[in-house]
């Protein structure tokens, strides 16, 4: 048989003379679905076989001094991205299915190393988490990680391990611009950001109103200075954080199994957390009972403002903040409110006709309801007054 060496030779030529342009759309889709499984099997092949190197001290002859550096060179990668599938081939040494799936090319590096370290912390997670991998991306598969491995850790002990968890750096990035990095516990990094989101927002849409078409990131640069120059404006409808806390919990001073105490967007955190919140804060209320949250129909076309802060909590029992409602979308940005059953066809708005997909599965899901006929000629979802956004307020 050819050698393993022999074969990426012909592999890599027959990609190199690879011209997109002479298939058909659904045959790109076929070659790409099909490229993306050949390489995530070439990425863990290289992985493997660059622990077996380190092990055996086949990195040395090579004039380097660790297996990270030399896997880091020949990738053209950071040697973080060397470290972290380093690390993953040798976690999922002990998970046979992880293991399989991994060589098969049917998970990623990224995604069998959220699945090992979860599984140490929380054992008998890895096939959920193996499931989840096998029909969705990165993103969703390390937010289930870890959001299991915090749930397993009370939640005293998690805000204790937060705060020693804090950082700040920075360093001279291209350009000579200053960049860093933080990490804060959610109670004081939520607000932040969510500031900062409010900000970033009002800049932008002033810039649009002008004729000017900056980027959000550029935006959120320049949000980032009014707050640190005292000069941001505040919302007086929008709260910086929002805590959600089971009731019986507030009154008994502490949860039990299976009671909800999080910081939106963040982690659980304690109860004593969200009381000593309370004590200067607007409360919202929202009544559960563990499966949906209570509220009856109103006749106009736009959610109240009950629906829409029981729209913003997610869905329950997690309660983990909004998130496009289509399957498998990630996206936490640009959403917009849509009757599932449009107005125009008689659809209520009560929060089981309410969802919130992003704006392009709203746009789609728009022109299927025009094409069935159910708008009668007219465009009657709603859309959120501020669509750029990161969601509802």
């Amino acid at each position: 048989m050819p050698s393993l060496r022999e074969l990426a030779c012909e592999y890599r030529e027959a990609l190199v003379e690879f011209g997109p342009d002479v298939f058909s759309g659904d045959e790109c889709a076929a070659i790409v679905e099909e490229l993306a499984l050949t390489d995530k099997a070439a990425r863990a092949a290289v992985a493997r076989a660059a622990v077996r190197a380190g092990r055996c001290g086949g990195y040395r002859s090579r004039g380097f001094a660790g297996t990270q550096d030399w896997l880091a060179a020949a990738w053209g990668s950071s040697l973080h991205e060397a470290q972290a599938a380093l690390e993953a081939v040798r976690a999922v040494e002990s998970l046979v299915e992880t293991k399989r799936k991994l060589e098969a090319g049917e998970v990623s590096l990224a995604q069998a190393l959220e699945i090992a370290k979860t599984d140490a912390k929380v054992p008998g997670t890895e096939a959920e988490l193996l499931a989840l991998a096998q029909r969705a991306g990165l993103g969703p598969v390390r937010a289930r990680a870890r959001a299991m491995r915090m749930a397993a850790i009370p939640p005293d002990e998690l805000a204790a391990e937060q705060q020693v968890a804090r950082e700040f750096t920075h360093w001279t990035g291209d350009l000579g611009m200053t960049r860093g990095s933080f990490a804060l516990p959610p109670a004081f990094g939520i607000p932040f950001v969510n500031r900062l989101d409010v900000e970033t927002d009002r800049i932008y849409r002033a810039a649009r109103s002008r004729g000017d078409h900056p980027t959000r990131v550029q935006c959120a640069a320049d949000a980032f200075l009014r707050l640190i120059e005292g000069r941001g404006n505040g919302r007086p409808d929008r709260a910086d954080v929002v805590f959600v806390l089971d009731a019986k919990a507030a009154m008994r001073g502490h949860a039990h199994e299976g009671e909800v105490s999080r910081i939106l967007g963040g982690s659980p955190v304690p109860v004593s957390t969200v009381l000593h919140a309370a004590a200067s804060a607007f409360i919202k209320a929202v009544l559960h009972d563990g499966e949906r949250i209570q509220q009856v129909a109103h006749y106009g076309r736009r959610p109240n403002a009950m629906q829409r802060t029981a729209l913003m909590l997610g869905l329950p029992p997690e309660f983990d903040g909004v998130k496009c409602s289509q399957p498998g979308c990630e996206r936490r940005y640009g959403l917009e409110f849509d009757h599932i059953d449009p107005v125009a066809n008689g659809g209520p708005t009560s929060l089981e006709n309410l969802d919130l997909p992003c704006s392009a599965h709203h746009r789609e899901k728009t022109e299927r309801d025009r094409r069935a006929g159910r708008l009668n000629g007219n465009l009657t979802c709603y859309q959120s007054a501020e669509p750029e956004e990161r969601g509802p307020p």
